[in-house]
């Protein structure tokens, strides 16, 4: 017998008890997107390795360790996108969306890091990606805070999460500080973990991030960011938290919510949850200003989140918060025995999908016995099972049997039967 092939480790299904969480969360997303007038926009997956060379920089994890390249057969270096956002704005530059323009953009899909797999965090995962472009105000950086919180509302996720927020300042002050944040700990470098020595030759910021408690000690007496800030970028903070006071945004000021990349400016914020453990992260975003230069094109103000598509449905499912009407599936069952019933059945099935497009409508098809074909009914999830036997096709009548609650089974004209599912499903 010939070996089993398995799925890559750390590359998942989606499995049908599955897909419709990824649905409803997916199709939540959506509507509320939707509701602040963003449009999406696809990329592919695989993308030319210097974009995200440029754009993420050679000496990050990402690019040293996680992304998985090959070279192709015309001797070409492909990579698989380890993030969207690169990918979205070499899209926009290609086919000049931004030149003299606003761009308020979303996408989902894929992406790709060689990551220890652990809950929650997977080597392929999945990603919701909003980008906007050509927009230097605070008040785009307010939007996008007040729509993932009206997100968080949606999904009944809005007391399992908190806003932290920051301003990284302009270029210059973030450059300023960069140097202070150095001297600083390089005069202790002793001290730091491996990790955060290696990041201080390289992303120095990054050691705000260290999770090792003797750094985070040290870090107790480091200079302060919000030291550093040009007048401007205080100005801009303060508009952004006047909004989200304003609107009832909760939130926490973190200076140590940074980020490694210089093209990073002014605001960053994140939403954490304490409710999985050590990958407290849902969401996080920021703006970037300078990364549309460094990808070749002109100056353009820009900002955007991600969130991780796997994180949000596992705190669905551990805080209990799916409706239960997202796992049903089917709303009828349609069964038939006897001369001409499978016939019948399709035909009363698509009559029905027909006239209620919204019905969901499962015909049972490979013959068997009423008994066995119920057991299939129930298994089915469906709330009614229609039933078609030789005397129901004569009479052009069908018998409608109650699966979930109590009402038990009734006769109905076929005639009548749409009035009555409008009356009887919502």
């Amino acid at each position: 017998m010939a070996k089993k092939i398995q799925a890559i480790r750390g590359m998942n299904d989606i499995l049908p008890t599955q897909s419709p969480v990824w649905q409803y969360l997916e199709g939540t997303v959506k509507d509320v997107l939707a509701g602040y007038g963003y449009d999406e926009i696809r990329m592919p997956v695989l993308e030319q390795t210097a974009l995200f060379k440029r754009s993420i920089g050679e000496v990050t994890d990402i690019v040293e360790k996680e992304m998985y390249t090959f070279e192709d057969r015309n001797g070409d270096s492909l990579t698989l996108r380890p993030e969207g956002t690169a990918s979205c704005v070499r899209a926009c530059e290609e086919h000049g969306l931004l030149y003299n323009q606003t761009q308020r953009l979303w996408y989902t899909g894929p992406m790709f890091r060689h990551e220890r797999p652990q809950k929650g965090r997977y080597r392929q995962f999945y990603q919701i990606g909003v980008e906007t472009f050509g927009i230097a105000t605070p008040d785009i950086d307010a939007e996008l805070i007040l729509m993932t919180a009206r997100l968080w509302e949606q999904l009944g996720l809005a007391d399992s999460v908190t806003l932290q927020l920051n301003t990284l300042g302009s270029n210059d002050a973030r450059a300023r500080y960069r140097d202070a944040l150095v001297d600083y700990l390089s005069a202790r470098k002793d001290q730091l973990d491996e990790d955060s020595q290696r990041r201080l030759e390289t992303n120095p910021l990054r050691v705000l991030d260290s999770k090792n408690p003797e750094t985070q000690a040290l870090l107790a007496d480091a200079p302060e960011l919000h030291d550093y800030l040009d007048d401007e970028s205080r100005s801009d903070f303060e508009a952004l938290r006047a909004v989200l006071d304003a609107a009832g945004v909760k939130y926490e000021i973190n200076q140590r919510l940074v980020r490694g990349l210089d093209y990073y400016c002014k605001t960053v914020f994140e939403w954490v949850t304490d409710k999985l453990g050590a990958q407290g992260t849902v969401c996080a975003g920021g703006r970037y200003d300078g990364l549309v230069e460094q990808l070749g094109g002109k100056p353009t103000p820009a900002v955007g989140f991600a969130m991780g598509v796997e994180r949000l449905i596992l705190m669905l499912e551990t805080l209990e918060v799916i409706p239960a009407e997202v796992m049903q599936t089917v709303d009828l069952y349609v069964c038939g025995v006897g001369e001409g019933a499978s016939l019948a059945s399709l035909m009363l099935a698509d009559s029905l999908r027909a006239e209620q497009p919204w019905l969901r409508v499962q015909t049972h098809c490979g013959g068997g016995s009423f008994k066995s074909q119920m057991k299939k009914a129930d298994k089915s999830g469906a709330l009614f099972a229609l039933l078609l036997g030789e005397t129901e096709i004569a009479e052009k009548q069908v018998a409608v049997k109650d699966l979930r609650g109590e009402a038990g089974q009734q006769t109905i004209a076929q005639s009548e039967l749409a009035q009555w599912l409008t009356d009887n499903l919502s």
